[in-house]
């Protein structure tokens, strides 16, 4: 049998070795941002067409290259940041292992044009899936212009697995803000299809942060600082009144570099303990100093992996650090953690002298026995902070025989004998489900119907938000939503949908978005989420002390519902106690 191993041609080794460095135009921006930022650029203009498909470019006025180096750059295992295995432990620059450019040349179109400052002429190289088609001497301005245009011409199957230009271009600004967030005293702009949609002035980290997020995150932000022999921790940390159910805004850096680690990101969540629900995110934007010897960010080819000397001391720094400083700013968990977050007892009753309260006992009272009055029909029930119109009929007559008796426990639970068991209802949730069912069933019947506004309503929301709404306004249109106009952190509505309040509307949206910040698919359909928010927004709240008749309709409507277990975005609605379970458990 012959030899049957052979060397692998370069270009053919550069496009294999391309895959993990280059997997799509947001791979190629993190690249380019990355090597002006280590040319000391103090200015850098990143433009795109066609989500980066077509044309990514970026241009600096870093210290340029001569004609050797620009020649030099495109060639593997390159660099000018290391020269011995010893140099890892000491980086200070964003590169070092001399893949990026070899790369991008090997699934691309590239032209290179750059000049030193000592240099009368500067150079041009053109590359083409890392074949040199031209180099020569070119006038231009001191610093480098790179351009990058047909990203993956010549892998058909690479391109076809590229996502829409919306996702594609969302991936673009991701890396686009993790790059400017740290260096907030380079000047940065991106341009897309010829508009601007970011122009960043060297500032100070907390303007940076509202230049990209909105004006109104400045009032957002706590300040976090600490500083020990191990690291330095500073940034900020989002009030949790901010929080929301994405991760999309949160920032870890080390050594100025962005990274992904959940290890740290438990430390942020354990210091928000008390302070957040389940399921919501806090935000944040921290920077951890770290000295490079204690280590190691050659991990993967994108750098976003780290390995730390002592991660257990780095996250006790870092989740005692951050409760300080919510604790500075007076924010810290309420003592009682048992309270629904839902239901808040305003400020003036805290101020009030204590009554005794006025309770008539009655020895004769027994919660599961049908009283007469129980047996009539009862009326409707009267919520009188829910406008009248936004109660529909309900799906199917109730069952009045059902349940005759109920009493309420802590305003938040109903519990009443049901056939062969105990029903234990949590009253909020199933107002949500009979609310949710009765907008579903409206809907199901007639198009979800607009309403002009006399006066246009305006909405505060982040850059990327926005963005998304614009991208996808023409589904915006179907639910009912007239966008008027769109400024860097304000969008404007002259319609909305007809059963929608004012206050409706950011919950809404705020919902529908989180999915698509993401990236992944609605796991409802838009009416799904319309409903939802509704029934979220007017249900009763725990806290709310219900008349006898209110509970005993409330039951009914929900016995009524196509299902009556979950609410829709599934949490439990009741819980069911069945008698020969109590008879066991007293059988003991």
């Amino acid at each position: 049998m012959g030899d049957v191993i052979q060397l692998l041609p370069d270009h053919v080794a550069n496009q294999i070795a391309a895959g993990e460095v280059v997997q799509r135009p947001a791979s190629v921006v993190k690249e380019l941002l990355e090597n002006a930022i280590d040319a000391g650029a103090t200015r850098i203009s990143l433009v795109v067409k066609e989500a980066g498909k077509a044309h990514i470019q970026v241009v600096d006025n870093g210290k340029g290259m001569s004609e050797n180096d620009a020649r030099m750059c495109f060639e593997r295992h390159a660099t000018s940041k290391i020269s011995t295995a010893a140099d890892l432990f000491k980086l200070s620059t964003k590169g070092f292992r001399g893949e990026a450019m070899a790369s991008i040349a090997a699934v691309a179109q590239v032209q290179l044009i750059t000049k030193t400052k000592a240099d009368d002429l500067g150079v041009r190289i053109d590359i083409s899936g890392s074949e040199v088609n031209q180099q020569q001497r070119t006038t231009a301005a001191q610093g480098t212009s790179i351009t990058v245009k047909n990203l993956f011409f010549n892998i058909p199957a690479r391109r076809n697995f590229l996502k829409s230009p919306q996702v594609e271009f969302r991936h673009i600004t991701d890396e686009f803000h993790r790059v400017a967030l740290v260096h907030h005293d380079i000047h940065f702009e991106l341009l897309h299809n010829g508009s601007e949609v970011f122009q960043l002035p060297a500032s100070s980290r907390r303007q940076r942060i509202s230049h990209i997020f909105g004006a109104k995150f400045d009032e957002r932000l706590v300040p976090v600082n600490e500083k020990t022999e191990l690291v330095e921790v500073s940034g900020f940390v989002l009030k949790p009144k901010f929080a929301k159910k994405s991760r999309h805004q949160q920032f870890f850096f080390v050594n100025n570099r962005f990274i992904k680690n959940g290890y740290l990101h438990h430390a942020v969540l354990a210091a928000f303990e008390g302070l957040l629900s389940p399921d919501q995110q806090p935000g944040y934007f921290l920077l951890l100093e770290v000295p490079p010897a204690l280590l190691d960010i050659n991990i993967h080819p994108t750098k976003t992996e780290v390995k730390f000397e002592d991660d257990h001391a780095l996250y006790a720094v870092l989740r005692a650090a951050i409760k300080h400083s919510l604790g500075q700013f007076s924010i810290a968990p309420g003592l009682d953690f048992t309270t629904d977050p839902s239901f808040e007892t305003p400020y003036a009753k805290y101020k009030a002298a204590p009554v005794a309260p006025n309770i008539s006992v009655n020895p004769n009272f027994n919660p599961f026995s049908a009283s007469p009055q129980s047996k009539q029909p009862t009326s409707a029930m009267r919520f009188d902070d829910i406008p009248e119109q936004q109660h529909a009929e309900p799906l199917i007559a109730p069952q009045t025989d059902h349940v005759h008796v109920s009493f309420q426990w802590q305003q938040k639970y109903l519990i009443a004998p049901h056939d062969n068991g105990i029903m234990i209802m949590h009253q909020s949730r199933a107002h949500e489900r009979i609310l949710y069912e009765e907008f579903m069933h409206k809907w199901d019947d007639e198009a979800v119907a607009s309403q002009a506004l006399a006066v246009p309503l305006a909405i505060t929301l982040d850059k990327p938000s926005i963005d998304l709404l614009k991208a996808h306004k023409s589904e915006l249109h179907d639910m009912g939503f007239r966008l008027l106009s769109a400024a860097a952190d304000t969008i404007e509505f002259e319609a909305t949908p007809e059963v929608f309040a004012a206050a409706d509307v950011p919950h809404f949206l705020s919902a529908w978005l989180t999915p698509l910040s993401n990236g992944t698919v609605h796991a409802f359909s838009q009416r799904n989420i319309m409903a939802l928010t509704l029934a979220k927004q007017r249900c009763i709240r725990s806290g709310r002390s219900l008349a006898a008749h209110e509970q005993i309709e409330l039951i009914h409507k929900l016995l009524s519902c196509k299902e009556v277990d979950r609410t829709a975005d599934g949490k439990v609605v009741f819980k069911m106690i069945a008698a020969n379970a109590l008879e066991t458990f007293f059988s003991q």
